[in-house]
């Protein structure tokens, strides 16, 4: 465990304690409809993570929601068949793992969730299939971020969004909070495993033609709550190697390991990076959103 220094602003969350609360948004309709199960991450503006990489890392301003587990085959299948979307994937059944998912194609999928939720897209993507930056004077521009529109709910986690709800703690060092080197509340390597939620383990060190588990049953918790977040299929990020986010063809991070690799591969220190628009990279993704409040859950800042 990383000792952190207390920040100054205190946050008391009336909702729950180190593990957020899950509130599932549904998306589609009859047949094709399915619910994403949201984590909340709270303790907004926490300290960041020097020690891990990049450096530092793990610092948000602000409430937000990540997914408990990763996006699954079924909802990529549905979207595909609302939206036309034509993605490609992976094959090994509804509730595996959606993988082998282009980091356009996630961004798109993203754009599609907003879209069913009569929400502007998160990502500026033309008729072509070109990813493209948002621009000055257009709704939704952020300087600091070209690739996300702030109208947008719905998104793919930044490195600092996805680092936070894997391996900060808030309950820790007396309520200051720190990062553990591995994403199930721990600085002892997971237990390999091939499919199971028990707390402590990974999916990782499996053979390669096994494949991954089925998203519930991607190993233990973080301390927020998610699963899969270690092993199983890498995930993409939608921050670029250089961290600017100002260039539409840069490479994207990839962290988190799969179900063959090691356990350096599921720690803080370790970063893939993928080509945007080429092959899947053997990756998966889960989503991100904004902050919204579960009813009868509130958070009081002192």
């Amino acid at each position: 465990m990383k000792t952190m220094i207390r920040t100054a602003t205190l946050v008391i969350a009336l909702c729950g304690a180190a593990l957020g609360p899950v509130r599932a948004d549904t998306f589609g309709s009859e047949t094709s409809s399915f619910e994403i199960d949201f984590v909340t991450i709270g303790n907004p503006s926490n300290a960041p993570d020097s020690t891990g990489q990049p450096d530092p890392v793990g610092s948000i301003a602000k409430l937000y929601r990540i997914g408990k587990y990763e996006v699954s085959e079924q909802m990529i299948d549905k979207a595909n068949t609302l939206g036309g979307l034509d993605i490609s994937k992976s094959t090994d059944g509804p509730d595996k793992p959606a993988w082998n998912v282009r980091w356009i194609d996630a961004a798109r999928f993203v754009n599609w969730l907003n879209a069913d939720a009569g929400s502007p897209p998160a990502y500026k993507i033309n008729r072509g299939g070109t990813f493209q930056l948002w621009e000055p004077g257009e709704a939704g521009y952020d300087p600091s971020n070209r690739y996300r529109n702030t109208l947008a709910p719905y998104f793919l986690p930044n490195v600092d969004e996805w680092y936070k709800a894997g391996f900060f703690d808030p309950s820790v060092n007396g309520g200051a909070g720190g990062y553990w080197d591995y994403a199930i509340g721990s600085d002892v390597a997971p237990t390999p495993v091939a499919s199971s939620n028990t707390s402590g383990s990974a999916v990782d060190s499996q053979l390669v033609g096994q494949g991954p588990a089925d998203v519930t049953l991607a190993g233990g918790l973080s301390p927020y709550g998610t699963m899969g977040q270690r092993g199983n299929v890498y995930e993409w990020q939608e921050t670029e190697a250089d961290l600017t986010n100002d260039l539409t063809s840069s490479a994207r991070m990839l962290r988190g390991g799969n179900w063959f690799s090691n356990a350096f591969e599921l720690g803080p220190f370790y970063i893939d990076l993928g080509d945007s628009t080429g092959a899947g990279n053997l990756a998966g993704f889960r989503v991100a959103s904004k902050n919204i409040p579960e009813p009868g859950c509130s958070a009081l800042i002192l």
